[in-house]
């Protein structure tokens, strides 16, 4: 059993706090994401999982082992990083096999292993040829055979994905996936990537400033942000906010017209809403049209709505141009509300 348990831990690099008194359980054989930005604190968080970083505070344990103390080697874990660390003067076998050898396995066993994690990865083709001479996706292959062929408790990732191009990043993701599922094994990867996160996790745990803001399966991330930051940071285009005020008991008045709404504390709220969640019809929210983005089979509208700025994704085949006015209705049930002072979810 590989589960991962974070109990409170943080981690200060002089007067800056990386991380602030972190919980955190990723499940046996879960696929767990840490989503953020530059600087958030995912990467150190990564390390001291890994043993690269000791925290300030606060344990890890893996299993029934408490392995906060232990050295990288014993912790039962593998690492893929971003910049493939590979040896170009090696065999793609002997790449494989490195971390075998280095462990005294027979000879017997690192054949088995090395042949079994090549074809997992459709590498084996390439174990007599130089890693020197391969291209960057095929090398990051490598670089996860090596990690698979020490069949790990865990294995941690780190920005795996951020050098190749777009075409090998979407190739990748999906054999990704099916090998770490096939492989039963604990995965920790990190990025910045929200496509990336979507696509691989069964949890996305989303850190901001050394927390972690919310940690839940895709769906409910995307559809249910516990945070303006949330919904903010995740999507492409982000959410719309717009500024709300009481009009009665659970009624609110957004760009002039009254809506239903939450229960909430205060007298001025955030409407939210995703640019898919709206389209045209009578009586919308006005909105004057500012840019117009072609996207493919959706055309990108941004428009002024008393000063705030309302992006909606509209059919490809709508004529529309900088200046129209447009009335956009919400979907009912994909609105969202957040507290303006605490930046949570008003539910």
């Amino acid at each position: 059993m590989a589960e991962i348990r974070i109990k409170n831990v943080a981690k200060q690099f002089g007067a800056f706090t990386a991380l602030h008194s972190v919980d955190m359980t990723i499940r046996d054989r879960e696929f767990m994401v840490l989503l953020g930005a530059s600087g958030c604190g995912k990467t150190t968080l990564l390390r001291i999982i890994a043993g690269l970083e000791t925290p300030s505070q606060g344990e890890v344990w893996i299993g029934d082992r408490r392995v906060d103390k232990l050295p990288p080697r014993e912790r039962g874990i593998a690492m893929v990083f971003q910049n493939y660390a590979v040896f170009p003067h090696l065999t793609v076998f002997e790449n494989i096999a490195f971390g075998l050898r280095m462990a005294k396995l027979p000879q017997s066993e690192v054949d088995r292993r090395v042949k079994r994690t090549a074809e997992l990865m459709h590498i084996e083709q390439l174990l007599k040829r130089y890693s020197g001479q391969l291209s960057g996706g095929q090398r990051q292959r490598v670089a996860v055979a090596r990690a698979l062929a020490m069949e790990p408790d865990v294995i941690l990732m780190d920005e795996p994905l951020s050098n190749l191009d777009a075409l090998l990043r979407l190739e990748m993701r999906a054999e990704l996936k099916g090998v770490l599922a096939e492989s039963k094994t604990t995965t920790i990867y990190v990025t910045h990537d929200q496509v990336e996160a979507m696509s691989l996790a069964d949890r996305i745990s989303v850190m901001n400033g050394g927390y972690i803001v919310q940690s839940a399966d895709p769906v409910e991330v995307y559809r249910n942000p516990a945070a303006r930051f949330v919904g903010s940071f995740i999507g492409n285009p982000p959410m719309n906010f717009l500024p709300a005020t009481r009009a009665g008991t659970n009624q609110w008045t957004v760009a002039g017209r009254v809506v239903p709404g939450p229960n909430a504390p205060r007298d001025r709220i955030e409407f939210a809403i995703r640019p898919e969640d709206m389209r045209l019809g009578e009586d919308g929210i006005p909105a004057t049209v500012r840019v117009v983005e072609p996207l493919g089979a959706h055309t990108l509208v941004t428009t002024d709505v008393d000063g705030s700025m309302l992006r909606a994704l509209v059919d490809s085949d709508l004529s529309v141009a900088p200046g129209d006015h447009l009335s956009l209705v919400p979907q009912p049930d994909r609105v969202r509300w957040f507290d303006p002072e605490t930046m949570e979810a008003v539910r």
